[in-house]
């Protein structure tokens, strides 16, 4: 499996502290803020996870909308008001700097789902009941 952090490491506790503060405050802002875009009202989001780079000056958000209808649609509105998202996550976050955001669509509950369908195949079934 590719690590999608770095080729030799992850990401350093300060990288993970930093991303757990972005995704909260990201939760907050996408639930209580009106964003003015006309997409994203009325859609829950779900931030999975917070991508820093080691210097925290950008940030990569992992979401997915509720019941992942029209994500790309909905990533693309916000990563449109994503400078409006990062003056309102400067005002919840007590970092240096704020970073930059980058909104991301999340494929991982899909690829779970995938995963599912080929366990549960009868062939694949039958092989894991052997072992």
């Amino acid at each position: 499996m590719v690590n999608r952090f770095s080729r030799d490491k992850g990401p350093s506790q300060r990288q993970l502290r930093a991303g757990e503060l972005i995704r909260h405050a990201l939760v907050e802002i996408l639930t209580r803020e009106n964003l003015r875009e006309p997409q994203l009202r009325g859609v829950s989001i779900t931030v999975t996870e917070v991508r820093t780079t080691p210097d925290l000056k950008q940030a990569s958000a992992y979401c997915t909308p509720l019941g992942g209808a029209n994500g790309a649609e909905i990533v693309a509105a916000l990563n449109r008001v994503a400078p409006h998202v990062r003056g309102l996550l400067g005002r919840r976050i007590d970092m240096k700097f704020t970073p930059s955001l980058k909104f991301v669509l999340d494929q991982s509950f899909d690829e779970a789902r995938r995963i599912d369908e080929i366990l549960a195949r009868p062939e694949v079934k039958r092989d894991l009941e052997r072992r």
